[in-house]
């Protein structure tokens, strides 16, 4: 397939872009390179433009002339802002690129009959669930930030698109993500980070939030199948590996103790020299307390399921980090 890339240029799309083209598809990948687009994330990808999606010129002559002239056969829109904190100090970003941005793409798409568009989301748009429930795709959306409420939008959007004009667009929302390549501002990198710089590591309040957390290339595995076996108009969860046996997430300071254990024993030091470093800092506004989503779906209708543990992923992530420190300190 040829496959136009939105967003392509961060973290999980540059990653999919990737592992699409492993799979045997042709990939285009668009980004406006904003902080967090990096080019050194897809230099090594043959086509490449840089724009923004809310340019509906500049995405009229990227549909026309395709992949070497060829018509894309799917868009996939990883095209966000989709910093939590960034959103409660300046919304209107979020609203710009997240909800103007994914319809000005999409009317594109619809206007040149591209066969599918796949949106993707997050599981941030239900809000926070106690106990040990979760979510499943007929839970109410209850976002709790600009972030979340943008992408809900975006989401509800993209669904009329395909009750009112029939067309094929698929939604996938996914638990937290880690791995290469992920920008500094997010949680796993910061504690790897600011240990082996020695700095604070700073946990919201009390670090009790439980978020479930997902290998990036699982995440990318999950979004390929969506696009060559997913149903039109359907809606996919994606999550890490337990959710079968109802061991669905860690607490946020768990993690940090998790990824320093790893980090320490890479390098042979002792682990107390990096928990010294945690910090309880003031608790983010409107926190969610616990995300867990239930993907039992994706196994029946998509053959796909999550195949890193936790561990092994962190272990993965925190190598590839060790071994790229030049990625991450010019960013």
């Amino acid at each position: 397939m040829n496959l136009l890339i939105t967003g392509g240029a961060g973290f999980i799309g540059a990653n999919f872009a990737h592992y699409a083209v492993r799979h045997g598809h042709n990939v285009l990948v668009y980004d406006l390179l904003t902080y967090a687009g990096n080019p050194k994330n897809i230099s090594s990808l043959k086509h490449f433009v840089q724009g923004d999606i809310r340019d509906a010129d500049k995405l009229e002559s990227i549909f026309k002339n395709g992949i070497d002239g060829k018509p894309f056969d799917a868009v996939i829109n990883f095209a966000a802002e989709s910093h939590v904190d960034r959103s409660i100090s300046l919304a209107m970003p979020f609203v710009e690129t997240n909800v103007v941005g994914a319809v000005t793409l999409l009317e594109v798409a619809r206007k040149h009959t591209v066969p599918t568009f796949i949106q993707i989301s997050t599981d941030e748009v239900y809000g926070s669930i106690e106990g040990t429930g979760k979510f499943t795709r007929s839970s109410p959306l209850h976002p709790s930030s600009a972030y979340s409420a943008s992408k809900a939008a975006a989401d509800l959007l993209l669904l009329s698109y395909h009750h009112t004009h029939g067309m094929d667009v698929r939604i996938t929302r996914c638990t937290n993500n880690y791995g290469r390549c992920q920008h500094p501002e997010k949680l796993i990198p910061t504690i790897i980070s600011n240990a082996l710089a020695g700095k604070p590591i700073p946990i919201f309040g009390d670090g009790k939030q439980v978020r479930d957390w997902i290998f990036v290339e699982d995440h990318c595995a999950g979004i390929l199948a969506a696009l060559e076996r997913g149903k039109s108009g359907a809606i996919y969860h994606f999550g890490g590996p337990g959710m079968e046996m109802n061991e669905v997430g860690i607490s946020n300071m768990d993690l940090v103790h998790l990824v320093l254990r790893i980090l320490a024993n890479e390098l042979g030091k002792d682990i107390s020299q990096f928990t010294s470093l945690i910090r309880n800092v003031a608790d983010r506004p409107g926190h969610d307390r616990r995300y867990a989503l239930d993907w039992s779906e994706s196994i029946t209708e998509l053959g796909w399921q999550p195949k890193t543990s936790l561990e092994d992923g962190l272990d993965k992530t925190i190598r590839w980090w060790l071994d790229n420190q030049d990625w991450w300190n010019g960013v």
